[in-house]
């Protein structure tokens, strides 16, 4: 029905299935595994393993530590060889070569090392900031092979994916396994699980060019920052013999013309295209029309730069989709914008729409999806259902049937504010609001959110936001500055939920945070075509408290659990004490709760017994921890001491009939991925 309310509306289901509910539950494999990101292809986070309990936890000790081989890598020379040196060395010879290589100068950030490895049969797989790969012994933390693509020597990448990789992809191909992951410089390689050579029958020699085929996508064309329009910087998925590859296109365009953020199916073994899917529908396509202008021909993104996750048994992948770019005006495309920032469940096959929900109607707040749904089995009022739960930056979870589409409970489109200052933008009048589960975050700004720890500081932050607008959740942005809770980093980010299989509970942490964005006419002679565009650097304005104080009140990150059979909160406990606040010469003699603000942004891991997550603060020497709470209270039971801060999310795996539970930590001199284990 294209055209009508509905195609623009919370939902449309498309097709209903009558697949039987399977009873198996989703979570990583019982021989001990870890095969996909999170754990299985419905990114529970969930592993049956319990050889570490709360008993024991506080025992853990390192058992080895593997340091990221983006500290040493290698540069083409002169002669055509190979030369090999720190990686400072080679930067600084690249950069001599050719000045404007990378925005303002800025060599590759190798301390980024936030990717989750895999583990399957003995060896964790795992890519480096830099886009390089390697495998590592499960049992010993040995180097087996590296494999460097060399991306960083094409430019900077995309700004909002810096020097950023989150993962890799293994497919069984029956002679070893395959490796894939996706690059800064919008590459798909594919390698040999063995030995880590490429694949030849892959592509070209081993890699795809993800830009060919994509409107606009020029290789080597940059944004007017000086970085590559489109990187990867999340994990492909696998399912069956079709991989599909997210992407990361520059959201700092000046123009209106950018890349669109298609989905592609490709063969694993052979690397051809088996199906695209136009995020942004073309000509005649189905959701055209909710793009007003024409804008269709030239708006860019709307892709997935997240996770993804799938149910191979219902051949549907799930796509929680990006904003159009620029994330913050969009005056050159009215309408709601179809298909961004949405949940599109496609057929693995074919590519084809099954169901699709959009959460933000012509998106202003860059508040896209940042993690993989959530799948698992729930029974409802004693009614059993195959369920999606997608959590996102607004702090609303959304949850449905992943069969139908059909939400399990009901979601309402309401009234939001329309007005707005900012030249050429048509607001959407209404938004989607879950009316169960309950927002697991802060939503919008009021004088009484504001930190009233006492009558001076509350002053201080009635203060600080004098001549911005404060409003409620979607409030539009504004000329003044619009306070925006949670911020364009949410809420939930890419760490995203995980969920127990067993008891159909949810675990997500979030982070209290506002941002605020400012506006700026283009400049003669720029090159811009947008009548405005995102000021950055420079005179741009926020809220700022006296001394480092915060803004609102606490708490300033949480962990919410969320029963999906009910829609229930269970419980939800600050991330932390909030020792950076609570310290402050302004705090420190009163008497305050826990505040939170701990969170490293890592997501939770589950096991049989566990709930596994890290913090910054609170150490044996102040310092970071990994900790272990109740599954169904919430209440901390271990903890053990981290070298460094965490980056990445954690994961279990057993090798040798030993568990062990790995993740990365950042740091000088250089970041790590580091594997704890009981000691013998």
């Amino acid at each position: 029905m294209p055209g009508s309310s509905r195609a623009i509306g919370w939902m449309l289901a498309l097709s209903v299935w009558t697949v039987p509910l399977a009873d198996a539950q989703q979570g990583a494999p019982a021989n001990g595994e870890w095969p996909t990101y999170g754990g299985d292809l419905g990114s529970s986070k969930y592993s049956p393993l319990d050889q570490i309990d709360a008993t024991n936890f506080g025992d853990l000790e390192i058992a080895w530590a593997w340091q990221s081989a983006d500290a040493f890598m290698s540069k083409t020379s002169a002669d055509g060889g190979e030369w090999y040196a720190a990686s400072n060395l080679i930067f600084a010879a690249l950069n001599e070569e050719e000045p404007n290589r990378w925005r303002d100068a800025q060599p590759p950030y190798t301390n980024n090392l936030k990717a989750t490895p895999l583990m399957v049969d003995g060896r964790l797989f795992i890519n480096m900031p830099t886009s390089q790969g390697a495998a590592i012994d499960a049992a010993t933390g040995e180097t087996l092979w590296v494999y460097n693509p060399k991306t960083y020597e094409e430019g900077t990448t995309t700004m909002t994916a810096r020097w950023n990789q989150r993962g890799v992809a293994y497919w069984n191909d029956g002679a070893g396994g395959r490796v894939y992951w996706g690059t800064g410089n919008g590459y798909l390689v594919c390698v040999h699980a063995p030995t880590g050579r490429p694949c030849l029958d892959f592509g070209d020699q081993g890699r795809l060019d993800l830009m060919d085929g994509i409107p606009r996508a020029e290789r080597g064309s940059r944004d007017w920052l000086n970085a590559l329009l489109y990187s990867v910087q999340s994990p492909p998925l696998v399912v069956g013999d079709t991989i599909i590859t997210p992407s990361s296109i520059s959201s700092y365009n000046i123009t209106r013309g950018a890349p669109p953020g298609w989905m592609r199916g490709f063969d694993t073994r052979s690397g051809g295209t088996k199906w695209t899917f136009h995020t942004i529908p073309q000509g005649d396509e189905y959701g055209n029309d909710t793009w007003g202008a024409d804008s269709w021909r030239v708006t860019g993104k709307v892709g997935v730069w997240t996770m993804m996750s799938a149910d191979p048994e219902l051949g549907l992948i799930y796509l929680p989709t990006n904003t159009p770019a620029p994330d913050y005006y969009g005056g050159h495309r009215p309408g709601a914008n179809l298909f961004a920032e949405s949940v599109v469940a496609l057929d693995i096959e074919t590519g084809e729409r099954e169901w699709h929900f959009q959460a933000v109607h012509h998106g202003l707040w860059d508040y896209d999806f940042p993690a993989a749904p959530n799948l698992l089995d729930i029974e409802v009022d004693g009614r059993r259902i195959k369920a999606l739960a997608q959590v996102s930056k607004q702090g609303f979870l959304y949850v449905f049937d992943r069969v139908t589409g059909e939400p399990v409970w009901p979601i309402e489109e309401r009234a939001v504010p329309t007005d707005t200052d900012i030249p050429g933008e048509q607001v959407w009048p209404t938004q989607p609001f879950p009316t169960r589960p309950a927002a697991f975050e802060y939503q919008g700004v009021t004088i009484n959110d504001l930190a009233n720890f006492t009558s001076e500081i509350r002053q201080m932050a009635i203060d600080a936001v004098d001549g911005f607008r404060l409003g409620p959740l979607y409030t539009p942005q504004s000329l003044q500055g619009t306070i925006q809770r949670p911020s364009t980093g949410g809420g939930a980010n890419w760490s995203g939920a995980g969920v127990d299989p067993e008891t159909g509970m949810l675990y997500v942490p979030s982070v209290n945070a506002f941002s605020v964005r400012n506006y700026r006419d283009p400049e003669a002679g720029e090159g811009a075509t947008l009548d405005i565009i995102e000021l950055r650097g420079e005179g741009t304005r926020a809220p700022t408290m006296p001394q480092g104080l915060p803004l609102f009140k606490p708490p300033y990150s949480r962990m919410t659990a969320i029963d999906l059979n009910t829609g229930d909160h269970a419980w939800m406990r600050p991330l932390g004490e909030g020792g950076r606040v609570r310290n402050h010469p302004m705090l420190r003699e009163l008497d305050l709760p826990p505040l939170g603000g701990d969170h490293s942004r890592s997501g939770p891991l589950i096991t049989q017994t566990l709930l596994i997550y890290a913090l910054t603060t609170g150490g044996s020497d102040g310092g970071p921890r990994l900790l272990a709470v109740d599954k169904a209270t919430g209440e901390e039971l271990a903890w053990v001491d981290l070298p460094r801060g965490a980056i990445g999310t954690p994961m279990t795996y057993l090798q040798d009939g030993k568990q062990y539970i790995a993740l990365t930590v950042g740091g000088s001199p250089v970041p790590e991925l580091i594997a704890l284990a009981l000691p013998d």
